[in-house]
């Protein structure tokens, strides 16, 4: 089994891409090492001991590592780690995905909800994951759309300009009842 890695806009977090299907669907944001209870995968990655999350992605994983740790120190750990988990047969989480975005029925704005996911799954999401993260629908009010910032999203120096510049223009464009884009902790 050959492991790639990709670095991310986050110079704390790295993509490992095994070349194989990590997640059937949906994705898994493991924050911390006492989340990762039903992760055979995210408990494996957590056991080296200097890393700060773990985030699953269809076909991807990344990492984000303990402040002060070099990667060359932790990147064979990592790769040892994922290749074990893949090698065992476990599912990299036992149970059900967590939903994609938060669940809400928002009675009068349920259209705008609706076009808001729309664009997000759409457009941002997949971009997003190209770069290890991924970004959720929190919630919608007066014109504020409150979103989810996950795996290399999360804590990425450049996250405020992607949310600002990148996705609030994006709705505001299409949806002109958006009126700012503000990020959420989980």
């Amino acid at each position: 089994m050959f492991i790639q890695t990709e670095s991310t806009p986050n110079p704390a977090t790295l993509k490992f891409l095994p070349g194989q299907p990590v997640m059937g669907a949906g994705t898994a944001d493991f924050p911390d090492a006492d989340s990762a209870a039903h992760s055979p995968l995210a408990r494996r990655i957590f056991a080296t001991g200097r890393v700060a999350g773990v985030f699953l992605g269809a076909d991807f994983v990344t990492v984000t590592r303990v402040a002060g740790v070099e990667w060359d120190h932790l990147k064979p750990a990592i790769l040892g780690a994922v290749m074990e988990h893949f090698q065992s047969g476990d599912p990299a989480i036992e149970g059900e995905a967590e939903a994609a975005h938060a669940v809400t029925d928002d009675g009068a704005n349920a259209g705008i909800v609706r076009q808001i996911k729309e664009l997000l799954d759409t457009r941002v999401r997949p971009a997003v994951a190209q770069d290890g993260g991924d970004i959720t629908f929190h919630g919608f009010d007066r014109g504020v759309v409150y979103l989810n910032m996950k795996g290399s999203c999360a804590g990425c120096p450049s996250s405020t300009l992607t949310l600002k510049m990148g996705i609030e223009n994006l709705l505001r464009h299409f949806i002109p009842e958006v009126i700012e884009v503000r990020a959420v902790a989980a």
